[in-house]
């Protein structure tokens, strides 16, 4: 019995790590072998100029304005330097992701740029266009354009000297703005991705999973996850390609990153930057890499001083600073995989089958037991005996455990992701989660498997021992039936069937996975 349990249950593992690994893709990073070698550590803008002016030499006042767009109006923070002569460059913010508001983004590194000179203009971010599932970089390319001409206006601005600082999600958007608006001065693209949103959150993913310590099998759910059609639909702008407006990009541009930035290709980004300018015979590219900072060039929630210092002169001094060596500077950088395209998954490519599937598994495990209480109420009424609302004899808790064991496996398995993403977030590890909340995931998902086993076995059984009584001389004997009545019978093959939707599921996402 033992061994005739642990068979069929060695059976449907290897059977579903089979389903498991071709109905999607693995997932197999192309390490990064040419590093990237900055010629010195010293971050220091050269060629600055006579007219360049260090951050705090001048007060800064604050003016909130109204900048006008299509149909709505965003509010605004203009910061300038107490007397300080006119025509001074002029600096537009653009947002990374999520909200931002005026008077809470872009503090720091606005008000440092002011005081040194630079006029900055802060917007507030627009919202009523702007959503998980809906966003185009070209319509706020447009937006921000408003932001740019009301700069251009400020009497102490010199209109031509009018450029754009974008982070991370921003520097989509601010190439497409530059290559609309071809009187922008300068571009200042900080913590940028470069490659299509579908790729960068692959690249991020991985990357938070490997500084977390997951297991090796984890990873395979990247590309299912990343590379699926959201459920719901949307999320078109995953596949915005930045790369024909890099290519046009003809002004000087200085590209910042932290070394600690995981979450961005910071090598393979700085490259294409200068590979793309270049072949537009744009040389004027500057890179600089701060040593120890995060994605928002912040080292323990405090922003590198260098960076604003940097950037205000780059400014300041252009031309000249345009093309001042060394071309790449900071610390060095060390990407360790590059980020390219991520594979579809085959047949679970749609995110509204992924999730349709899990409902219909979880709603056939409810319906059965429905069903077999209102048949058990209804045989009550009319006093039909038990017998007829029964499972055979060895059913019942095998299938109570294949229904409880699927649906906690399902449940452990979101748990258990929620809890990596929050330590990845947080750039913590947990061995006690990490290693032990998967092992504990696997171990739930083969429990389940050996109940499936046990039914499976005894359903062979009851089939054998039926086949016996009919092909008898004497035709004698009983023939017991898995399920007897409507209620029993519902509940057996509803259970079976949810729980079969749930493992194929568990399986797509590497549960049962030997390393196939």
């Amino acid at each position: 019995m033992i061994f005739r349990t642990a068979a069929t249950s060695a059976a449907l593992a290897i059977g579903l790590a089979l389903v498991g690994a071709v109905t999607g893709p693995q997932w197999d990073p192309v390490p990064v072998t040419d590093h990237l070698e900055p010629s010195t550590p010293d971050t220091t803008i050269g060629g600055q100029g006579p007219d360049v002016q260090p951050v705090g030499t001048y007060a800064v006042q604050e003016t909130p304005v109204v900048v006008q767009l299509d149909g709505v109006s965003v509010d605004g923070i203009v910061r300038e330097p107490v007397d300080a002569p006119e025509g001074l460059p002029g600096v537009v913010f653009l947002h990374g992701a999520g909200t931002g508001s005026a008077d809470e983004a872009f503090v720091d590194v606005a008000t440092d740029l002011a005081s040194a000179g630079v006029v900055t203009l802060v917007p507030s971010k627009r919202l009523d266009t702007y959503t998980t599932r809906h966003r185009d970089y070209v319509d706020m390319a447009d937006d921000y354009q408003r932001s740019v001409d009301l700069l251009r206006a400020r009497p102490s601005v010199d209109p031509e000297r009018v450029g754009l600082y974008a982070e991370s999600e921003g520097t989509w958007v601010a190439p497409v703005l530059a290559d609309q608006d071809q009187d922008v001065s300068f571009v200042v693209l900080v913590s940028a991705p470069v490659v299509p949103p579908r790729q960068q959150a692959g690249f991020a993913v991985d990357s938070y999973l490997r500084n977390t310590g997951v297991p090796q099998g984890v990873f395979r759910a990247i590309p299912r996850a990343v590379g699926m059609e959201m459920p719901g639909g949307g999320f078109e702008y995953a596949d915005f390609d930045v790369t024909p407006y890099l290519a046009r990009l003809s002004v000087p541009t200085l590209v910042a990153y932290g070394t600690a930035d995981p979450s961005m290709p910071v090598e393979q980004g700085a490259l294409r930057i200068i590979a793309d300018a270049g072949a537009n015979g744009n040389h004027d590219v500057t890179v600089r890499y701060y040593e120890g900072a995060n994605h928002g060039i912040k080292i323990d929630d405090v922003m590198v001083p260098e960076f604003p210092r940097d950037v205000s002169a780059w400014v300041q001094g252009l031309p000249g600073t345009a093309g001042a060596p060394p071309t790449v500077a900071g610390g060095q950088p060390n990407q360790l995989y590059l980020a390219s395209a991520v594979p579809n998954p085959r047949w679970y490519g749609n995110g509204d089958i992924v999730i349709g599937f899990v409902i219909v598994g979880g709603v056939l495990l409810v319906v059965g037991p429905l069903v077999w209480l209102v048949a058990g109420a209804v045989r009550r009424v009319r006093r039909a005996p038990r017998a007829a609302g029964r499972l055979a004899p060895g059913l019942r808790w095998p299938l109570a455990g294949l229904a409880v064991g699927s649906v906690a496996t399902m449940v452990g398995l979101v748990v258990y992701l929620v809890a990596v993403a929050r330590l990845a977030l947080d750039y913590k590890t947990d061995s006690w989660v990490v290693q032990g909340g998967w092992i504990a995931v696997r171990l739930l998902g083969l429990a389940t498997v050996v109940a499936a086993a046990f039914i499976i076995n005894r359903l062979s059984d009851l089939r054998q021992a039926r086949k016996a009584v009919v092909a008898s001389p004497e035709g004698g004997g009983v023939v017991v039936r898995p399920a007897a009545g409507v209620g029993a019978r519902t509940t057996l093959w509803a259970t079976v069937a949810g729980s079969t939707i749930l493992l194929v599921t568990l399986a797509y996402w590497g549960v049962y996975q030997l390393g196939i």
